[in-house]
């Protein structure tokens, strides 16, 4: 029997958009199709990880240089990427992450200069070779954004940042999928339901890898 090869696959958006729903649902889906899945978090999935998780999201912190956070960022990602997720991939199993440099390049890379210095850390950290085969973009307008944030209880140190910036971030991960086109799906959810969203993924997902996934997604 031909053994199964493992997909990297990433959910990305502004705050409130679902990522976190809609990574559960993939990965049972995915069971479903007789795989193996592994889902993580971004930053998190090691201690390194988590403990830069919990001093990054620390709404009473200060406001860091952006590069100083991107930094941090991508120190979770290589030790996630060494210690999890490229061994996960070369056992056969797919990884399903929430977040992963789109969400750098989004929040950290606001503008041409900074964007620049996250790229040029994609390249050394992740490398051509450990990218990700699907990035899916959940899309949301950002005042759906700012009220299901709100509706999901205290805001963290990005959440708290107001429209603007949540703004910028929106248009960051345009970017992003304008930029890699061939990895990146942009999948506009506002006024979906959670079930309706969940569909329009496993689509994305057929569509990227064909066989072993079209007959089910249907």
């Amino acid at each position: 029997m031909r053994a199964m090869r493992g997909r990297f696959l990433v959910l990305e958006g502004v705050d409130g958009a679902g990522k976190s729903t809609q990574a559960a649902r993939l990965v049972e889906w995915l069971e479903g199709q007789g795989r193996r899945p592994l889902r993580l978090r971004e930053p998190g999935g090691t201690p390194l990880g988590e403990a830069l998780r919990e001093l990054l999201l620390d709404p009473g912190r200060d406001r860091w240089d952006p590069r100083a956070e991107a930094l941090l960022f991508f120190a979770a990602r290589a030790e996630l990427l060494s210690e999890v997720a490229m061994p996960a991939l070369a056992e056969g199993r797919d990884v399903v992450c929430d977040r992963f440099t789109p969400s750098t390049l989004a929040y950290q890379g606001q503008t041409e200069e900074l964007a620049a210095f996250v790229l040029g850390l994609d390249e050394l950290v992740v490398g051509p070779e450990r990218q990700p085969a699907l990035v899916i973009v959940l899309d949301l307008p950002v005042a759906e954004s700012l009220a299901r944030a709100a509706r999901a209880g205290a805001p963290d140190a990005f959440e708290n940042r107001g429209a603007a910036f949540q703004e910028a971030v929106r248009t960051g991960y345009r970017r992003y999928a304008a930029r890699y086109p061939a990895r990146t799906r942009l999948l506009p959810v506002a006024g979906l339901d959670p079930d309706a969203v969940a569909g329009k993924i496993r689509a994305c997902v057929a569509e990227a890898f064909g066989e072993g996934f079209e007959e089910r997604a249907r």
